[in-house]
């Protein structure tokens, strides 16, 4: 691929972020279906299924990246991720229409369990950066080994507080219900589908999803090299929101659904899946790659926390206005990121 002109590596990695969105309307429509088929509930196929699936591009860009020894990409990658990815969210909330902010029409404490999960593996993770590499357990950091068994964690209380719940939401009088719902008589995706058709098609999805973040990797790397861009902005910024496309489209795909909570657990979910990532990179590198993030990697973590914290609230709070279709707490996410892009460490 290094042989191809500039334009033509462009050319790559348009065809391949697009690629990455039209697998994602697949992975939402077809985790819609297995949800309902075998009872896994939005907020488990947002957390676990869809997330991990989504997830594929930066699976496929870490293991890449640790081979080939550019752990400041991977690290990059991984952890402004998060930041690029909450983001979305903003983007889930124009879609969602212009009465109520998509906040207020989640109607579910489930989202609000997975942005705390998400906080605790992200801040767990961030704290390696702290230690020095012969901090090790197996060439693993410690961090990255806790921040996997907080995520295991958190999978299980969310599927126990969506089965056991042990709070009771009451809307107040004359506002409109929160989550919207089918009715009765609307079908789920592939409702004249067999189970197997429908898995067959989540797993292609997945898989074009994952060649397409390969592709991303190697053209995105390319043209990093090419713009004199390091590893570490670049794979914050330009490639984090390239592999953040499943999410848009899956996150759209759901709210389209009138699925909200599926569309929020998708992207939480997708974030703190994310941040496990690490180990796998540290088994790969035979190192704690997390020792290698820069100033500008601990700065936009941070503000991944932030804006986590900001839509955790938000879901709580229940803002009820929109401005330009947004709520108030999308003009916050876009505001705190700006922020943190302008005064990125170099």
């Amino acid at each position: 691929m290094s042989a191809l002109s500039t334009p033509l590596l462009v050319l790559v990695f348009v065809a391949g972020a697009a690629a990455t969105w039209m697998a994602g309307v697949f992975l939402s429509r077809t985790t819609d279906a297995i949800d309902t088929r075998f009872d896994l509930g939005e907020a488990i196929g947002g957390v676990v299924l869809l997330a991990v699936a989504g997830t594929l591009p930066e699976i496929a860009i870490t293991v890449s990246a640790a081979r080939a020894g550019h752990l400041d990409l991977a690290v990059g990658n991984i952890i402004g991720g998060v930041a690029v990815q909450t983001l979305v969210l903003v983007v889930l909330d124009f879609a969602s229409g212009p009465e109520r902010p998509l906040s207020y029409l989640t109607g579910s404490f489930l989202p609000v369990i997975e942005a705390l999960v998400v906080m605790a593996v992200l801040g767990t993770a961030l704290g390696g950066a702290a230690l020095s590499p012969s901090v090790n357990v197996g060439g693993a950091s410690p961090t990255s080994i806790g921040a996997v068994v907080l995520w295991l964690l958190g999978v299980w209380i969310v599927n126990r507080a969506r089965r056991h719940p042990q709070w009771r939401v009451e809307v107040p009088a004359g506002a409109t219900p929160g989550r919207r719902h089918r009715g009765e008589g609307d079908a789920h995706p592939y409702a004249g589908a067999s189970n197997a058709v429908v898995i067959a098609v989540f797993a292609g999805a997945a898989m074009v999803t994952l060649v397409a973040g390969v592709v991303l990797e190697d053209s995105g790397s390319l043209l990093a090299g090419r713009a004199h861009l390091t590893g570490a902005v670049f794979g914050a910024t330009v490639l984090a929101f390239a592999t953040a496309l499943p999410e848009v489209s899956s996150g759209i795909a759901a709210v389209q659904l009138g699925d909200m909570q599926l569309a929020v657990s998708d992207i939480l979910g997708g974030n703190a899946f994310q941040i496990t990532l690490l180990l796998l990179a540290d088994l790969i590198a035979g190192t704690p790659v997390i020792v290698a993030a820069h100033h500008s990697d601990v700065w936009l973590g941070a503000a991944g926390m932030v804006m986590t914290g900001i839509a955790a609230m938000a879901i709580i709070a229940r803002p009820e206005r929109v401005f330009l279709r947004l709520g108030v707490d999308s003009l916050a996410l876009v505001g705190v990121y700006a922020f943190a892009i302008a005064l990125l460490p170099k």
